[in-house]
């Protein structure tokens, strides 16, 4: 139990100092590592969620005391994200594990590619419409709580990519997470029980250890190949669950 408590606790350490260096990846790299170690994809995202309450709830008050977010964006993303992810942690736990795994570590895989991608390509921003924002919100919240994490990747970047200022988007999404992954660490409590997310306890605790170095990390570690190992390690860690899921 000691052992498994200490790998987990390294496991959100780590997955903590790439979020805060790149804003974002904690919930994909928990994941894919939890599913590396045989965890089932349900208790994996649940587990995730359960951690990221307490990581998203300081981002997001730092977030507001350095005046980052935009409340007209969070008023237009979070009951849809909310709504999505409610959905996508039922959905989840009530399908069978052997069925949902090829799927989850595809949409893992997908993720992967998309960092990698952003890291070489970066998009061009561009203007986006206020209609796209619920819809981004709901896919983005749906998707984080059925693959256990993609909530930055898809929400952050599609905002930032479509045009909305780069320091409220990171603001804005970074308080909307902690909401959605209320809805959604609720959703998974209520349906798998507490008993499935004890090895929670290990990731809160390195990822709350490593929450304070963020800072340090974004002024000393290079982006871009930051962004090429993270993407490199998610689609190394989601290929071999596919094959052996055919």
């Amino acid at each position: 139990m000691t052992e498994d408590f200490l790998i987990f606790a390294l496991i959100g350490f780590g997955a903590q100092l790439v979020d805060g260096a790149l804003g974002m990846a904690f919930g994909v790299l928990s994941t894919t590592s939890l599913l590396a170690f045989g965890v089932p994809p349900a208790t994996a995202s649940a587990v995730t969620h359960v951690t990221e309450i307490f990581t998203t709830a300081a981002s997001g008050a730092s977030h507001v005391v350095h005046r980052n977010v935009n409340w007209r964006l969070v008023a237009r993303l979070a009951p849809a994200g909310m709504i999505g992810g409610g959905i996508g942690a039922f959905i989840l736990a009530n399908i069978d594990a052997k069925t949902i795994q090829p799927v989850v570590s595809a949409y893992l895989l997908a993720i992967g590619l998309y960092i990698l991608f952003k890291a070489f390509r970066p998009l061009w921003p561009r203007q986006v419409h206020d209609w796209l924002v619920p819809w981004i919100g709901a896919g983005g919240g749906l998707l984080d709580a059925m693959g256990g994490g993609g909530w930055g990747p898809i929400v952050t970047s599609s905002l930032i990519g479509r045009g909305h200022a780069p320091r409220q988007v990171i603001g804005s999404t970074n308080l909307t997470e902690f909401l959605v992954t209320t809805v959604i660490s609720a959703t998974f409590i209520v349906t798998l029980g507490w008993s499935e997310l004890s090895s929670a306890a290990g990731l809160i605790v390195g990822g709350v250890l490593a929450a304070p170095l963020g800072g340090l990390v974004v002024s000393r570690v290079p982006t871009r190949p930051l962004m090429v190992g993270v993407g490199l390690i998610i689609v190394a860690t989601s290929i071999p669950r596919i094959l052996a899921a055919f």
